[in-house]
């Protein structure tokens, strides 16, 4: 299984911090916040990654290099502006390969977030070894979280598995999700595309999973936020 990181975001809300250092580079507990994807994900053996970069792109480059000193394969897929999640999934189809791969925000620290769970989530056959039609099998698998302060409704119901745009309670989508390629095959390389709306047809057609996470995370928007994760543990309020 390959991966990508999202990485491409302008991080408005953290400048003037970002205005000289991309937001994934922004350090928690001494390391880059894009570095603790890197090690999570070659702990869990998924070492070939594609990292999408458009802000300041050129010193995520710097810094990670090939992926040789974390023990990964790391290639890059440059966009002269931030095409959005959906967007930027499609300008790098080319380097993802034909078959499903785990996505990640490049800017959301979740240190013990285990990736060999994501292997064997899309199934293409059901328990009696019958293939799924293609439009009846997962084409994504999502994690949700219970929902942070800054997005308190969350964004989607959940029940056995199966994730609904419609019902309460609703989760935080955690930025962690496996995909089939396929999803993508509507947006042509370099168009500008939002994930949300393209999820939310498929789930619709009753197409996504996806499971609660309740280990640390936390999308780290605010400078407020990244001075908290790094203070002493004595003064660090709960995540």
């Amino acid at each position: 299984m390959k991966a990508m990181i999202f990485a491409a975001g302008r991080g408005e809300r953290m400048r003037p911090l970002t205005d000289a250092c991309p937001k994934p580079l922004l350090k928690v507990r001494g390391r880059p916040l894009i570095t603790w994807q890197v090690l999570n994900l070659v702990r869990a053996g998924i070492t070939e990654i594609v990292i999408n970069h458009a802000h300041l792109g050129h010193m995520i480059e710097e810094e990670l290099g090939d992926g040789s000193k974390y023990g990964a394969k790391i290639v890059y897929s440059r966009e002269e502006t931030a095409l959005e999640t959906a967007g930027g999934i499609a300008n790098a189809l080319h380097l993802l390969g034909d078959e499903p791969f785990v996505a990640v925000s490049g800017d959301i620290y979740c240190p013990y977030f285990d990736f060999t769970q994501v292997k064997d989530v899309l199934h293409d056959k059901d328990m009696w070894g019958i293939p799924y039609p293609p439009d009846k099998r997962d084409v994504a698998w999502l994690y949700l979280t219970p929902n942070p302060w800054h997005n308190p409704d969350g964004d989607f119901a959940i029940n056995m598995y199966s994730l609904s745009n419609e019902g309460s309670p609703k989760w935080n989508f955690a930025g962690i999700g496996v995909y089939r390629p396929e999803m993508f095959a509507g947006i042509a390389p370099g168009e500008h595309a939002r994930f949300g709306p393209l999820m939310r047809k498929f789930i619709d057609l009753k197409q996504v999973g996806g499971e609660i996470y309740d280990g640390q995370w936390v999308n780290v928007g605010t400078i407020e936020q990244l001075e908290e994760l790094n203070a002493p543990p004595a003064q660090r309020a709960a995540s």
